[in-house]
């Protein structure tokens, strides 16, 4: 600024050279910047008019008067623009059809507010709350040692006009030694407020966790529920973004408060000292700045709406991303790099465009914020200052011409000045720090409608109350759903039973629905005893792979019931083996053994040995010897698909469930190894339940469900000759 003020007085004086005064200069410049704010202000209103009539004009125009260039641009162009607003449709409709309520300081914000802080700070001596004690005293010595520090540069002042050299010295060393704890406790208040963030974010994250893992919640929330597109953004991004934020407003409030408090009592000290009315000046700053924040109020932009959708962009823009990384294979093959640039950069347009929304508003709020904190604030403050001096009493100091007594009174007015004046900077910046918290309490109202949304779906999804964008609707699904409020309530009961003599699967008139409320098979009752090895066939989308979702919990029962065997400790009912299997974290025993750790393993007395002999039984006893049990790899990486699906084969041995969910499970390992892991399951006793396409593995059951694709079904048992028949293949 102050090169730019010497190259306008440059400026300046060469006018003055030419004939112009420096009046009509400064009025040349202000007009200059008048109208520079008014073409600012304008240039976007021509230019959305602008862009509407060339819209409409080049609508008349066809694609064959374009250039090929021009007309793939504009293709391109369009295409995008067609994006943009079926998403935001996709999103308009989202928000209607839930009944969300648009983050901002209201009712709903304290609510959210309330439940998070319980959590954060779960009882009155935690923790949390020894951390902000300690965070408040430090607070409250700043504020002491702000007012001393004051206090001490105007007794400085006062013995310099003095000129008391051995004072000077004394008050300057006692300057200087209250500089070390000043220091500590600005240190301290920085430590304390990153603490009490961790600690926060720690306690946050730990619900999060619970609640995610609660009743298979990352699953449910995923693939049944619609409401959070990117659960792992919240949990991570959005949770320490608000952690911060709560612990950095809190000291944003609270010291400039004590300010306020401290210091007002201390210049109201310091104007009865001078004989002055000290109701005057306080009444003064009070009505000031009760206007200019009314103000900034009035015209202060929507910033937790903003900063809550540039959170949705940005999260979007990483959802894009991590697909993109999961898919790079099947991308690659089919070299579709194309359309996946064009869809991130189409979402890192959105987030470039948001965020610069976010810039122009934040630009002349606080231009406008600046303007009355700096300028109208300061001009307040010397009229405070000033008030005392100009209308005080000198009644008590004398009206003898002595030279002393005039420059006692002086210093003494001196002194008032200079500390006045730095307690009311402390005080501007403690107001100027609550009027910018006002844009940091709406920016937290949108994390916390983020982060308190998340938890309130994973607490419904909990619960089974989904909500998910349907391809049915309630007057279409012939009464089998019922729905409540546009969400499809599961009415379907599961009854587990703790017969030992009955542990059967049973399901009465239970329909197969997908998580958007497409009806696979209206009713499907069928009992499946112990032994009754059950084979599955169909086509593609009749409801093979659905089953097995209902009957292990994954999906909800919209009607009818279904029976199951309540778990035994250490013996699972059923044992889900996908044709995908996963490989978890961990060294080889930890493959073996999932979802079992090692101190499960140690507890059900199962050793090494058996380990190997259980992989002995899927042929994989090469790994063994190869690598021992405690070796940590990549085993997603390391593992060929045939021996990834033995693999899991190996974990069913393992665990020795009373139902074994087989869903295309050995499609990559050969006939031979096959057929010994099918004969080996039967031997320990584990009832099958098998999805296939391979003729050779009927024989190892002795049931057969067969779906049609278009809701019919058949349960019957199987004849001797079935399996080389060939009209059941699908």
């Amino acid at each position: 600024m102050s090169v730019l003020s010497k190259y306008v007085d440059r400026i300046a004086e060469k006018c003055e050279h030419n004939g112009f005064t420096k009046h009509a200069f400064s009025y040349a410049l202000v007009t200059s910047a008048i109208l520079a704010l008014t073409i600012k202000v304008t240039i976007p209103y021509v230019r959305n008019v602008n862009t509407t009539c060339s819209v409409r004009t080049q609508k008349g125009k066809t694609n064959d008067q374009l250039s090929p260039s021009k007309r793939d641009s504009s293709e391109e162009d369009f295409k995008l623009a067609e994006a943009e607003k079926l998403l935001v449709a996709q999103q308009l409709k989202k928000k209607t059809t839930n009944n969300l309520v648009e983050p901002g300081i209201n009712k709903e914000f304290l609510k959210h507010l309330q439940m998070l802080a319980k959590i954060m700070i779960p009882q009155a001596f935690c923790y949390e709350t020894g951390l902000l004690s300690v965070h408040t005293f430090c607070l409250i010595s700043r504020t002491f040692l702000s007012i001393y520090v004051a206090a001490l540069e105007g007794a400085l002042v006062k013995f310099i006009v003095r000129k008391d050299i051995k004072q000077f010295a004394l008050v300057l060393l006692k300057w200087f030694g209250i500089a070390i704890p000043a220091t500590f406790v600005n240190s301290m208040i920085r430590f304390l407020e990153s603490k009490l963030s961790l600690a926060f974010r720690t306690r946050l994250v730990r619900h999060s966790y619970r609640l995610y893992f609660k009743n298979q919640n990352y699953y449910r929330v995923s693939n049944l529920d619609g409401r959070i597109e990117n659960a792992d953004h919240r949990l991570t991004e959005d949770i320490s973004v608000f952690a911060n934020s709560v612990a950095h407003l809190y000291s944003s409030l609270t010291k400039p408060c004590f300010d306020l408090m401290l210091i007002g009592l201390a210049l109201m000290r310091s104007s009865r000292k001078m004989k002055a009315n000290i109701i005057t000046g306080p009444a003064l700053s009070i009505g000031v700045i009760a206007l200019t924040a009314h103000i900034l109020r009035i015209v202060s932009p929507k910033f937790g709406q903003l900063v809550s959708e540039e959170a949705n962009r940005y999260g979007y823009l990483r959802h894009i991303h991590s697909r993109i990384i999961t898919n790079a294979e099947e991308i690659a093959f089919y070299g579709g790099h194309k359309v996946e640039m064009q869809q991130l950069r189409h979402a890192y347009n959105r987030l470039v465009n948001q965020m610069t929304t976010i810039f122009n508003q934040k630009l002349w709020f606080i231009m406008l914020e600046q303007f009355f904190m700096k300028y109208v604030w300061s001009g307040t403050g010397m009229i405070m200052v000033s008030l005392p001096i100009l209308t005080g009493s000198d009644v008590g100091l004398g009206t003898v011409a002595n030279t002393a007594i005039s420059e006692s009174r002086v210093s003494e007015r001196t002194q008032y000045l200079t500390t006045a004046r730095n307690l009311l900077i402390s005080a501007a910046d403690a107001i100027e720090r609550l009027m910018s918290s006002y844009k940091e309490i709406v920016s937290l109202a949108g994390y916390t409608f983020r982060v308190a949304g998340m938890m309130d779906v994973f607490e419904e999804t909990a619960l089974g109350v989904y909500c998910k964008t349907s391809v049915m609707e309630s007057n279409q699904s012939n009464g089998i759903i019922e729905f409540r409020n546009g969400k499809p309530i599961a009415k379907g009961r599961i009854i587990y039973s703790d017969d030992p003599k009955n542990m059967s699967i049973n399901l009465r008139s239970v329909p197969v629905v997908t998580p958007n409320c497409d009806i696979v098979v209206p009713k499907l009752t069928l009992c499946i005893e112990p032994g009754v090895h059950l084979l599955i066939t169909g086509p593609n989308g009749c409801g093979k792979s659905s089953l097995f979702r209902i009957l292990s919990g994954l999906w909800p029962i919209y009607a009818g019931e279904l029976q199951i065997p309540r778990p035994v400790k250490d013996v699972p009912c059923m044992f889900y083996i996908p044709q995908r299997p996963y490989m978890s974290i961990g060294s080889l025993c930890d493959q073996i053994i999932y979802p079992d750790t090692r101190e499960d393993m140690k507890r059900k007395h199962i050793t090494e040995n058996e380990l190997r002999s259980i992989l002995k039984m899927v042929s994989l006893e090469h790994i063994a010897q190869r690598d021992s049990f405690d070796v940590v790899r990549d085993w997603k990486d390391i593992l060929s698909g045939g021996e990834k699906q033995r693999m899991a084969i190996a974990r069913l041995f393992y665990h020795r469930p009373r139902y074994a969910l087989l869903d295309e499970c050995t499609s990559a390992v050969s006939i031979d190894v096959e057929s010994s892991i099918y004969e080996i399951a039967k031997g320990m006793g584990i009832t099958l339940l098998t999805i296939t396409h391979r003729p050779t593995l009927w024989k190892y059951h002795t049931h057969i469900l067969e779906f049609d694709g278009l809701g019919s079904w058949q349960f019957r048992k199987m004849n001797a000759d079935e399996e080389q028949k060939g009209e059941f293949l699908s």
